[in-house]
């Protein structure tokens, strides 16, 4: 408890130097100084009390992220012992690390429609109990076709997780915070995959991987504990009438804008899937890491992911107080990311074992730099009404490279017998990611949803 009152207070005084207390205007009467004074008094301590339980949500969206990847992560960390146990072929461990973006990408749009029918904190509770009972599950799996079963539900249950979270933090918070607020979700993102990877390599050199997944699944549902607790006022406010429905989906894949962060997401998801998914086995079987030693190298690559996200949020929330445009910071980190991975993945490609490494982590600080920069790039895009719909797109469209990377990866280093064509086409494809944000996207400002009527054509301006 000490260590979470630590990370609120922290939060909760950034929070407050960003939104400074109003002061009242002057009363001419004592009387009514006296009880201008007491609704000002009154209203600040309800400014004080709304921004530590939406500091404590806040925390509680990176831990839900957090946990996310733990759990669909655990699976590459386990792919070696399972591999060895069940006689699997590259080509069908790649299936099975793709199986889970069959139902997490098209899952988005039912997310981000699930958040407007029973709003935001229910559908993402309702993600987190069905995503811990696939884990624990996998647990007792017995060949590929049960595992494959359970990474399609494991899929559906995390799909909640973005559109749910987005659309909380692009309701709740200004522009020059969603920096910090997306960094601190980029921790949770970059850490969930480093515990995965370096307590469940651990624990899986010790007690084998089924074990490791079951005690996963039942802690990542204590989460619910507190995340029910805390967000009850919220969710049933949540339920009132709101004055204007948010856009279809439709509208949005109108939007020019939409298909450059599509494009810019896909990018840059495949070479961050490409990492993460077959990291564990790359250290593996083609660098000769032991189990223990690829947890302690894995886990080192993601905390260094996670202090660049973290950072990341940081510097773009100070440069935009500082006065840069939204554009200028959203634009200049995403172009430096897709850059910088292409040509860590280039050096992974070529060079030796400690070259390589190298360019993992070199490749983690490029990631950091992107993961609360994507987001809030889409959640500005759309504004607060239609932040969880965008993203339920936008990560409909980057997740494709879930599915992709994986099977083409197995493909691949089946075909070759090597992962080095594997990582120069990864590299590549980080490249386009440049297209996508600084090209088709031509400013990271509001679009204008007031319907518009021209000749032609009805549709809402991009």
């Amino acid at each position: 408890m000490a260590f979470w009152d630590a990370i609120t207070r922290g939060v909760a005084r950034r929070a407050s130097l960003d939104n400074p207390p109003q002061k009242a205007a002057p009363v001419r009467a004592s009387l009514g100084r006296g009880v201008a004074q007491a609704e000002l008094a009154g209203g600040a301590a309800r400014d004080v009390g709304e921004g530590g339980l939406r500091t404590r949500i806040v925390v509680l969206l990176a831990l839900a992220i957090f946990i996310n990847y733990v759990d669909r992560g655990n699976l590459a960390t386990a792919a070696p012992l399972i591999r060895d146990e069940l006689k699997l072929t590259h080509t069908q461990i790649g299936m099975l690390l793709g199986a889970f973006f069959w139902t997490y990408t098209p899952g988005q749009l039912l997310a981000g429609w699930l958040a407007e029918k029973i709003n935001a904190y229910r559908a993402l509770a309702l993600g987190v109990a069905l995503w811990s009972l696939a884990t624990v599950a996998t647990g007792f799996a017995t060949g590929f076709v049960s595992i494959l079963a359970l990474r399609l539900v494991l899929g559906l249950g995390e799909s909640a997780a973005f559109p749910c979270s987005s659309k909380l933090l692009g309701e709740h918070l200004p522009q020059h915070r969603l920096g910090f607020a997306n960094g601190m979700i980029g921790v949770g993102l970059a850490l969930g995959p480093a515990f995965g990877t370096f307590a469940g390599g651990l624990l899986m050199a010790k007690l084998d991987w089924r074990p490791v997944f079951i005690l996963f699944g039942l802690v990542s549902a204590l989460w619910l504990i507190p995340w029910l607790g805390m967000t009850r006022q919220g969710s049933a406010l949540a339920d009132e009438p709101k004055a204007t429905n948010a856009p279809s989906f439709l509208a949005i894949l109108r939007q020019r804008a939409m298909w450059g962060a599509g494009l810019g997401h896909f990018s840059a998801n495949y070479s961050f899937y490409f990492v993460i998914l077959w990291l564990p086995l790359y250290l593996v079987k083609a660098r000769g890491f032991s189990v223990a030693e690829m947890g302690v190298v894995g886990g080192l690559i993601y905390v260094v992911y996670a202090i660049s996200a973290q950072l990341t949020g940081l510097v773009s929330d100070m440069w935009m107080r500082a006065g840069a445009s939204s554009t200028m910071v959203r634009k200049g980190f995403t172009v430096a990311s897709h850059l910088g991975a292409a040509i860590s993945l280039l050096a992974c490609a070529l060079g030796g074992t400690a070259v390589a490494i190298a360019g993992l982590f070199l490749a983690a600080i490029c990631f950091g730099f992107n993961t609360p920069t994507i987001y809030a790039i889409g959640q500005t895009l759309a504004g607060p009404r239609v932040a969880g719909k965008w993203i339920a797109v936008q990560n409909c469209i980057g997740n494709i490279a879930g599915i992709v990377a994986p099977a083409v990866t197995g493909y691949i280093v089946d075909r070759t017998g090597l992962f080095t064509s594997a990582f120069l086409f990864a590299g590549m494809i980080s490249v386009l990611g440049v297209l996508g944000w600084a090209v088709i996207i031509q400013k990271v400002e509001p679009v204008d949803w007031t319907p518009r009527r021209s000749i032609g054509s009805e549709a809402a301006p991009g």
